[in-house]
């Protein structure tokens, strides 16, 4: 079953009222941040692809890749298919990164099933393939997709975020924070939203970011 999909500034706005009415440190937090952006992104085989080659590189590397795998045409599944691994190695693609690509165009992911899969099979379809993990999907299903109530808890700088905003005092493990974001269900989407924003925020307050 579907829930909420987040389509519209307007959709970020009701979570953001609702959250705020439901929790003190979020309601701070929205003072702090202002309106939240809506973010959406593209769905499909291009955005996945985009995910992996963005891995573990600067955000610089990973444009100047992309723009070269854009230029040679090889952002769909046929065309990766139709290059072997040197040929993706001399696009940028790293070793690694290249039996990525050529797994994920291999897998025959229906990515229109998947807009109204539920999350949990999101989450089971997508890490099956090599090369994209838990965080990468909730990702996808939260801003391709659209999905008003995943969280990403393996994320650091939502760790982080949690962490100051809550005056904990340490930051929060990926298990333990699963379990603090229950609480802003049916809102867990922009409340990461919330906690992205807010260490911004902070941090280029403390001259940071």
């Amino acid at each position: 079953m579907v829930g909420r999909i987040i389509e519209t500034e307007t959709d970020v706005a009701e979570g953001m009222a609702w959250l705020a009415a439901t929790c003190p440190r979020m309601a701070a937090a929205h003072v702090e941040t202002g309106m939240l952006p809506l973010r959406r992104r593209p769905d499909g085989f291009a955005q996945l692809l985009s995910a992996i080659v963005s891995q573990q590189v600067s955000v610089a590397s990973a444009r100047a890749i992309w723009a070269r795998l854009e230029a040679a045409g090889a952002t769909s599944p046929e065309a990766v298919l139709a290059l072997d691994e040197e040929a993706l190695r001399a696009l940028g693609l790293s070793r690694q990164k290249a039996r990525y690509a050529r797994a994920l165009a291999e897998s025959r992911i229906d990515y229109d099933w998947l807009r109204t899969a539920p999350e949990a099979e999101i989450i089971r379809t997508l890490t099956a393939v090599s090369g994209i993990g838990v965080w990468t999907a909730e990702i996808y299903a939260m801003f391709s997709l659209g999905r008003a109530d995943v969280f990403a808890p393996g994320d650091l700088a939502l760790q982080e975020g949690t962490k100051i905003l809550y005056g904990l005092p340490e930051r929060p493990k990926e298990k333990a924070l699963r379990q603090m974001a229950e609480a802003w269900s049916p809102w867990r989407s922009v409340a990461a939203r919330t906690l992205w924003a807010y260490y911004h925020v902070v941090k280029s307050r403390e001259g940071i970011a």
